[in-house]
């Protein structure tokens, strides 16, 4: 017998990752929006910072370009370019700098094929069409009272799961070698690494909170395929 969807005892905790999940995206947003009025004392725009990482690592192929929106910053691997939103891309903000180098740092992961980085390019396809699929898998499943469907769809999504859980250590890493290579290079002084380690922070807490929600979500869905085997 199928249980009553609208509830199950996973959900007062999916709730407050939800909460979680909504502060870290306003945090990070007041964060940025804190930092990127505080210009950084090496007098570099984020555009400026990124091209001189590249360049020092070898990765002069890699163009640096401006994207629109904000906090649209990303390192795409595939076409090896590192875009920068305008504010970061222009701006001489230790939040543009901070972001600016933390992208570059995946550049850098990439060059290097740090192994989790490789691991999450090569789930990203079958990730790509599992989490697409996973949500329909289990409503048809609920629907037609298919606990096999259920189950596929679980698995599904247990892989789109196992791919946010992947990406934790690569962001991470990522921002790790941002902060490193900001101080070596001399982009920021000691007095400026808090205000990097802040942005960087709230950064990848948004990460953290989108994760636990994907987890409980699954411990939820495998709650309800246990009770519909009762």
């Amino acid at each position: 017998m199928f249980p009553v969807l609208f509830w199950t005892p996973w959900d007062p905790l999916i709730f407050l990752a939800f909460g979680l999940a909504l502060w870290a995206q306003f945090r990070v947003k007041g964060t940025y929006n804190k930092w990127s009025q505080v210009e950084a004392s090496s007098g570099l725009t984020g555009y400026e910072a990124a091209r001189r990482l590249l360049d020092r690592h070898g990765l002069f192929d890699v163009p640096v370009e401006p994207v629109q929106g904000q906090l649209t910053d990303h390192y795409d691997p595939i076409k090896r370019v590192v875009r920068l939103s305008e504010s970061v891309f222009y701006e001489r903000s230790i939040a543009a700098v901070s972001v600016a180098c933390h992208e570059v740092g995946h550049a850098i992961q990439h060059a290097q094929r740090y192994p989790m980085l490789v691991l999450r390019h090569r789930m990203f396809p079958v990730v790509n069409l599992a989490s697409g699929i996973a949500p329909f898998l289990f409503l048809v499943g609920i629907l037609l009272q298919a606990a096999n469907l259920i189950l596929l769809g679980i698995i599904f999504f247990a892989a789109a799961v196992a791919f946010q859980l992947v990406t934790l250590p690569v962001e991470f890493n990522a921002s790790s070698r941002a902060r490193k290579l900001m101080t070596a290079e001399g982009f920021i002084t000691r007095a400026e690494e808090a205000g990097v380690a802040k942005v960087l922070n709230a950064a990848a807490l948004t990460y953290v909170a989108a994760t636990l929600v994907a987890v409980l979500e699954l411990l939820r869905f495998v709650w309800i395929f246990t009770q519909s085997r009762e």
